[in-house]
């Protein structure tokens, strides 16, 4: 392989993997930006997702309904999740509300191990699985579905935010929670919707990777990580910083991992966050905040 080649099979490899870290980071801008919370569960969405499934594909439910079905139900954990652990104690300090989705990830991990055991579990592909050559490299249709999903995400993210009434309430939570309750905005089911929502996008990202890197139960701890990473580098109340954030996560991973060794990829991940918070402590993109007085 030459060096364009190798250069740019490098290049697919880290937007592929950079595309779920940003699925996943915007599952986490998302509650973050509505509630204040940062849900280390999120990356146990995503395993969740991808189980549930698998195990309904082995069940003989068509790949289309499978797919429907997971992201409803992990969607309607994330509502359970909400209200079942996060609401009862939402007047609690910071610290103590990342205890719990910290209590919850574990939770979640230990029944995937219990249900799916240790074995990975994986997909067919979405569709044919010949791959496709550019200049040189293997781009495999898997990796164009999961860049399509991420678009389609974020299109769809952009005109809820922009073009729908609840969309408008949610962001006037984030600006001002107590002047959107005065305006009659119920903030409680904001909170709800939030993490339904984000449960349903971790889902979707679990679901996309799997025909690539295969499930399991313990999938979602790093994915998580990784996510959080990229919300962090971003800023986190930016889901396009966030975006950014995780495609270039993914791209140093997969360069690192090539031309020094996978062994250290993950370090080097984590001496770039490092680095990041160092000179901007609120993210590459974090957005300028202020108050009026």
């Amino acid at each position: 392989m030459d060096t364009i080649s190798q250069v740019m099979q490098y290049l697919i490899t880290g937007l592929t993997t950079g595309s779920i870290y940003a699925l996943i980071a915007v599952g986490y801008v998302t509650i973050y930006n509505v509630t204040g919370v940062i849900n280390f569960a999120q990356g146990e969405f995503t395993m969740l997702g991808a189980l549930l499934c698998v195990s309904f594909v082995q069940s003989g439910v068509p790949l289309v309904f499978s797919i429907i079905l997971a992201i409803v139900l992990t969607a309607c954990f994330g509502f359970f999740m909400e209200r079942t652990t996060v609401y009862p104690v939402r007047n609690a300090n910071f610290v103590t509300l990342i205890i719990i989705t910290i209590g919850v990830s574990i939770v979640l991990r230990g029944a995937g191990l219990l249900i799916w055991g240790n074995t990975p579990l994986s997909l067919p592909p979405f569709s044919d699985s010949s791959p496709v050559m550019i200049l040189g490299a293997v781009l495999i249709p898997q990796s164009i579905w999961v860049f399509a999903t991420l678009v389609l995400l974020l299109g769809m993210l952009y005109l809820f935010f922009e073009k729908t009434v609840l969309g408008t309430a949610l962001k006037a939570c984030v600006i001002n929670p107590k002047a959107a309750q005065l305006m009659g905005i119920n903030t409680r089911s904001m909170s709800a919707f939030a993490f339904t929502a984000s449960a349903a996008v971790g889902a979707v990202a679990g679901i996309v990777v799997t025909p690539i890197t295969g499930a399991i139960y313990d999938m979602g701890l790093l994915l998580g990580l990784k996510g959080f990473m990229a919300m962090v580098i971003g800023g986190m109340n930016n889901i396009s910083g966030a975006v950014f954030a995780g495609f270039l996560i993914g791209v140093i991973e997969a360069f690192s991992g090539g031309y020094i060794s996978t062994s250290y990829s993950d370090a080097i991940s984590f001496a770039f966050l490092l680095l990041v918070l160092f000179i901007s402590p609120n993210g590459m993109m974090s957005k300028a905040t202020g108050k009026r007085v």
